[in-house]
């Protein structure tokens, strides 16, 4: 065996020895799963003082169909269950709200934006699938309400509540547990 088929075999030998040593878990970037976190106050003293401030909280998160999710959000005083649309957005999925509760936060029913001769899956060359939902569906202003971090495994949403006409803000921030 000639000196330069030695050392290709020597090569192939140590590539192969460092490929089979790998000992890293694959990463879970599915934001399915249980988040564990707590629920923060902002904006009304009555309220805050009926939560003190920040309680534990967990927030159940189940993909119910393409790009739909179910969050049932719960603790000691709250337990609530929606339903949200995610979309892609570069190291992130932004979530927005569906169906009726769209309708009411945005004024017009979701996928209106499309009637304007857009056509679903004519996302252009780098646009996100964010980018995409906020060109179609939104107008510049619009409020949106959490995402998730998959990297970091971490979900985050906002509430409003309402207490007589004053509305606030109840904050969940959680990491996966499972």
């Amino acid at each position: 065996m000639n000196t330069k088929a030695k050392l290709f075999l020597v090569v192939a030998v140590i590539i192969g020895l460092a490929a089979c040593n790998k000992t890293e878990e694959p990463i879970d970037n599915s934001i399915e799963g249980t988040y564990v976190g707590t629920l923060t106050v902002n904006g009304l003293k009555s309220a805050s003082e009926t939560m003190q401030g920040s309680t534990s909280a967990t927030a159940d998160v189940t993909k119910t169909g393409d790009g739909q999710i179910e969050v049932h959000c719960y603790n000691d005083d709250i337990d609530t269950t929606f339903m949200l649309n995610y979309f892609d957005n570069h190291d992130s999925i932004m979530v927005c709200l569906n169906g009726d509760d769209f309708e009411h936060m945005y004024g017009h029913m979701y996928g209106q934006g499309h009637m304007g001769g857009g056509m679903m899956g004519d996302i252009t060359n780098g646009e996100t699938e964010w980018q995409h939902h906020m060109d179609d569906e939104h107008k510049d202003g619009d409020e949106h309400f959490g995402g998730f971090d998959p990297m970091n495994h971490t979900f985050g949403y906002r509430f409003r509540m309402f207490e007589g006409d004053t509305s606030y803000m109840l904050n969940f921030q959680g990491s996966k547990s499972n």
